[in-house]
């Protein structure tokens, strides 16, 4: 079994699905309306073949919690192949004005990971899971 796609619900569409393709290389789809409910989608593709549904309706609310951590899904990951691609990525994102929340570090269990927040404040790990790997530490 494997995860197919993970779906998120945003205000602002576009703006999501352009971070995504921007920073994590996806590809989006042409999107989905439905006129009768005004239901709105991207599916936004990774390599790895994981899939985002990013979604939309003119009624969504906000999240009302907008703590770190709260019930439901804590996040997701993107695995890259170094530590240097790590690194890599927390500096275009800090760069780029996203907070890096934690990291890099090694964690307790060998990855090499940061985190970081979208653009919707979901939490978003990129994570190596052999940093050790083609460069020293």
């Amino acid at each position: 079994m494997k995860i197919e796609h993970i779906a998120i619900w945003t205000k602002d569409l576009e703006r999501l699905r352009d971070y995504y393709v921007r920073f994590f290389n996806g590809k989006s789809n042409q999107k989905y309306l439905n006129p009768k409910t005004q239901f709105e989608s991207y599916f936004i593709s990774f390599e790895s073949g994981c899939r985002l549904e990013l979604t939309t309706i003119p009624e969504l609310e906000e999240r009302s919690n907008n703590k770190l951590n709260y019930k439901g899904i804590a996040h997701f990951a993107f695995e890259v192949k170094s530590k240097l691609e790590v690194d890599a990525k927390a500096k275009e994102l800090k760069n780029a004005g996203f907070p890096i929340v934690k990291g890099p570090r090694i964690t307790g269990d060998g990855y090499y990971e940061f985190e970081t927040i979208d653009i919707d404040g979901n939490r978003i790990e990129v994570m190596a899971k052999n940093p050790f790997c083609n460069q020293a530490m």
